[in-house]
């Protein structure tokens, strides 16, 4: 098994992610690597198909903002300093690549329910993450 210095937990904040988390905490102690938390708000505009003729970045700001306090307070509970928590606007995929790219991630842990069949193939976050990212993959069974 290889050993792992850092390890970027992406999770999206609800009340789920302690399952993540603690998997990912665990792993880190196992290993004494350093623990990142990332978070990846959506474009507000996906939502509409971005067909939406008005101003919403306030909307966009918000959310970043909410998921900056929502972050900081598991990096509180969790022990991870402000400088390893990082919220970004984007596609979750494509993202978690830039992101454990740009910091060196030996592992990349995310949340995955465990669907079957081509709800995997065709819908999952941690899916996506498998297939393009460089470094390994946990996906952690939520239950």
């Amino acid at each position: 098994m290889p050993a792992y210095k850092r390890v970027l937990v992406a999770i999206d904040l609800t009340e789920e992610a302690p399952q993540v988390l603690d998997k990912a905490k665990a792993v880190c102690e196992a290993h004494h690597a350093e623990l990142m938390l990332m978070h990846v708000v959506e474009p507000v505009g996906y939502a509409y198909g971005g067909d939406i003729p008005m101003d919403l970045s306030e909307l966009q700001d918000q959310l970043d903002k909410a998921a900056r306090e929502q972050l900081h307070t598991y990096g509180s509970r969790y022990g991870v300093a402000a400088e390893r928590q990082v919220v970004t606007v984007g596609r979750p995929e494509s993202e978690i690549h830039r992101v454990s790219q740009e910091f060196g991630v030996d592992l990349v842990v995310v949340g995955s329910h465990g669907r079957k069949g081509f709800q995997l193939l065709l819908g999952s976050t941690a899916n996506g993450v498998l297939h393009g990212t460089e470094c390994d993959v946990l996906a952690v069974r939520i239950h």
